[in-house]
């Protein structure tokens, strides 16, 4: 699991959610799926409200609206040609400061509308979004059906190693 998971909460909704644990649970997931080491990779989630993701939908995408989750990537991991497989990470091995991953936003509003409207646990669908967007920040994208294949599929494989049900 990373090193360090930097957790800023704005909403207080979230002060009953143990995002912290959750975050690492799907992080490691991801890490171990992928045979990296997390060791000395930062990362940080904002745990905010639909009117604050709405802000950061419109600012860094143009649509301001509220979406359930947003990442923005430190590297350009993503493969030049569709179908690839991203980039690795930077060697932190090479580097010995600690390497930022990228950030990644939550909104409690959309993840608790979604989770009830699908009839899932809200803690099973903000894993299900935190596997979705750390896999974003490893360069990992849904732009072309193949890669929204290879996405979805590395998502159901990771919940079902946590015991998470296909959310598909």
């Amino acid at each position: 699991m990373p090193t360090s998971i930097d957790v800023l909460i704005e909403d207080d909704r979230w002060g009953d959610v143990k995002l912290t644990p959750i975050c690492n649970r799907a992080f490691g997931a991801v890490f171990a799926e992928q045979g990296i080491s997390g060791q000395g990779y930062e990362l940080s989630v904002l745990a905010c409200d639909d009117a604050r993701i709405a802000e950061l939908n419109a600012e860094f995408r143009g649509k301001p609206v509220p979406t359930n989750v947003l990442s923005w990537p430190a590297f350009e991991l993503a493969p030049l040609n569709a179908g690839d497989a991203p980039a690795p990470p930077p060697d932190i091995l090479a580097n010995p400061m600690d390497t930022e991953l990228g950030d990644i936003a939550l909104s409690y509003d959309t993840c608790q509308r979604e989770a009830e409207a699908g009839k899932i646990a809200f803690e099973d669908h903000l894993t299900h979004l935190l596997i979705h967007s750390c896999l974003h920040l490893l360069g990992f994208d849904h732009e072309t059906d193949a890669d929204a294949a290879r996405m979805e599929g590395l998502e159901t494989k990771l919940l079902a190693s946590l015991g998470i049900a296909d959310p598909y």
